[in-house]
């Protein structure tokens, strides 16, 4: 009875798994964009304009020139003191 039941328990889990790695394809997990104007001081992602080499190196919150990484189609709603997110660097 006890194998019939570790049986049971180890098709469940690799039920589980498989069923996790089906929903994490790239197509529905990892699609983001470049969104400008977004990121807190010190909290971009990269490059944030002359004078700055990569990732935490905004030196205001919101700058115009720096982005952040947001899940694709989501940056032109999010809303800042300066507006919305834009796709395109802009002025700060």
């Amino acid at each position: 009875m006890n194998m019939l039941k570790l049986g049971t328990a180890a098709v469940l889990l690799a039920s589980f798994a498989s069923g996790a790695a089906i929903a994490q394809t790239p197509a529905t997990a990892g699609a983001v964009e470049k969104c400008y104007g977004v990121s807190m001081a010190g909290h971009n992602d990269c490059k944030a304009g002359a004078g700055t080499t990569c990732a935490g190196t905004a030196k205001m919150d919101f700058q115009g020139n720096s982005w952040k990484n947001v899940p694709a189609g989501t940056c032109t709603t999010i809303k800042t003191p300066h507006g919305t997110g834009s796709l395109t660097p802009m002025e700060s």
